[in-house]
């Protein structure tokens, strides 16, 4: 069932995220609009629209979700490896991701401390200094 899943919300996820299915939306928008006077602007026609996006947006959130989780696990197993297979590598950050915000911001924090207090020519801002003035 997990693989039907995903390769249903990977296919549909890849296509919502094409030009095409945004000039269908605004196609089927477009066409609803139009057909108001036809229809004299009624309630149900109302109805129709509302339902619809409705639906498709209450799918989508969770389609969009799945996504997000796939990708988000797949680049934190990328990320694990790399502090793995590096030598001089800190492992305890493998599986940080599970702990609190409230530890990961700690966390956060301190490393940010730590890179403050590095040797001049290894500080974060003097790099990115360097970088912006290249342009």
């Amino acid at each position: 069932m997990d693989r039907l899943f995903t390769a249903i919300a990977s296919r549909i996820a890849a296509f919502a995220g094409q030009p095409a299915s945004f000039i269908i939306a605004l196609s089927v928008i477009l066409i609803w609009g139009v057909t108001g006077p036809l229809f004299g602007y009624s309630d149900t026609w109302q109805l129709v629209i509302n339902t619809a996006t409705t639906i498709v947006t209450f799918l989508m959130v969770f389609l969009i979700q799945n996504s997000q989780n796939r990708d988000a696990a797949a680049i934190q197993a990328k990320l694990d490896e790399l502090i793995r297979a590096l030598e001089g590598a800190r492992a305890e950050f493998v599986g940080i991701e599970h702990l609190t915000d409230t530890q990961v911001e700690e966390i956060r924090r301190k490393l940010e401390e730590e890179v403050a207090a590095a040797p001049p020519g290894r500080r974060p801002t003097e790099t990115v200094d360097r970088l912006l003035s290249r342009r």
